[in-house]
């Protein structure tokens, strides 16, 4: 739709730093247009007054000057010439963008479990009995019984978490679910007691 006299910010100039908005990029692009030197020293003194009304910070803290300094040299593209109180050399570090970080893809058999999971039943295999392998297992089992809850509407299997917990761990863990307790998390469970009868 095209109404003459209306002008949409997407088909405008996109901004460098949209934070401070296109009225103090419109100043900025007059001060690159003035010819007369202290004129455009005093507009970019302006300028950043703005900046550092539009964004307070506590304290004048002489970092914050510089990124202010640092900021009205990237809104100009390095174009406006004045005498800058900071070295700006280094501005352009600020607008770059960083690499992507590769995301690991690994192949999880059971997703809900995620990979981390996957690790605890490895370290569980390689574990000697004792107390603090007990613990690990009744940490594992509630945050499968977890899992399983957030994955199936709410719904999570004390008999599936032993299962799955058995199966992944190549049968180096047995739960006991007669006498283990699973944490109280407000998870429906079927009730095991019903089912043997």
């Amino acid at each position: 739709m095209n109404i003459e006299g209306l002008d949409y910010n997407t088909q405008r100039e996109q901004l460098v730093l949209p934070e401070y908005g296109r009225e103090i990029q419109s100043m900025v692009n007059y001060a690159i247009g003035l010819t007369d030197r202290e004129e455009r020293q005093h507009c970019a003194e302006t300028i950043i007054a703005v900046m550092r009304r539009m964004v307070p910070q506590s304290g004048d803290n002489e970092s914050y000057e510089q990124k202010l300094w640092d900021h009205l040299a990237l809104m100009s593209g390095f174009r406006l010439d004045i005498d800058y109180p900071f070295d700006v050399t280094q501005a352009v570090q600020i607008a770059k963008k960083p690499e992507p970080m590769p995301y690991p893809m690994k192949d999880i058999p059971i997703r809900h479990y995620g990979n981390m999971m996957f690790e605890l039943f490895e370290q569980l295999k390689a574990m000697p009995d004792g107390p603090e392998r007990d613990e690990l297992i009744r940490i594992t089992a509630n945050q499968m019984k977890r899992d399983l809850s957030q994955w199936s509407q709410g719904s999570a299997d004390d008999e599936k978490v032993a299962d799955d917990l058995a199966r992944f761990t190549d049968g180096k863990v047995q739960l006991d679910l007669e006498n283990f307790l699973f944490d109280k998390t407000g998870v429906k469970t079927t009730d095991r007691k019903r089912r043997k009868k």
